[in-house]
């Protein structure tokens, strides 16, 4: 399937829709207790159990309508799938707040190893949106991993430290307002090393 143009603003409601959905589901039923086959379960695993069918939905709508959904779109689905399942299965909420841990040490883990081996595999997903010469990219790879490093130590200092109610506003909130305060402090990066689009950096 080739990929469409889809406007922003539907982009978007399909990419945060199902974060904010979370989020106000949390808010209204965090207090309360559901009984499902004699087993007591919390608003948040309750949430959980939403959540996972309406990120799926997002994801194929997404996939339907671009015509294509980059890696971070289908790890999030796995990991979520698999850790929310976790969650709901052992009545344990834990597992569902290590996910983001589990997704920022993946994707570090995958870039780190592309440095290592003189490669950007960022720019193999954002090479179009941002042509740059190699050493740029490299700079930016680099950042981009210590960024995920950071975000996967914040998370789970959080989560283990802090309220299942502070968390859900640091996921819902505070980790999209790093990624963006983060790729705007790297315009002068972007501005020194702008080039016209090339592929010379295969895998």
């Amino acid at each position: 399937m080739s990929e469409k143009n889809v406007k922003p603003w539907v982009k978007m409601t399909l990419e945060m829709g199902p974060i904010l959905a979370f989020f106000i589901g949390f808010v209204l039923l965090k207090d309360r207790e559901f009984v499902v086959g004699g087993q007591t379960y919390t608003g948040f695993v309750a949430m959980t159990a939403l959540f996972i069918p309406l990120l799926a939905a997002s994801t194929f709508a997404l996939w339907r309508l671009t015509g294509k959904l980059s890696a971070m779109q289908i790890m999030t689905l796995v990991l979520v799938t698999v850790f929310g399942g976790l969650t709901i299965f052992l009545n344990d909420e834990r597992f569902f707040k290590m996910k983001p841990t589990m997704i920022y040490t993946l994707f570090a883990g995958i870039l780190g190893f592309g440095l290592l081996r003189g490669h950007s595999y960022l720019r193999v997903v954002m090479g179009e949106m941002m042509p740059m010469d190699h050493t740029g990219w490299m700079k930016l790879t680099l950042r981009v991993t210590l960024l995920f490093v950071g975000m996967a130590i914040a998370n789970e200092l959080i989560w283990r430290s802090m309220s299942t109610e502070t968390w859900v506003k640091f996921k819902t909130f505070g980790l999209p307002l790093v990624m963006f305060g983060f790729f705007m402090s790297q315009s002068g990066l972007l501005a020194r090393h702008a080039t016209q689009p090339e592929n010379d950096d295969p895998l």
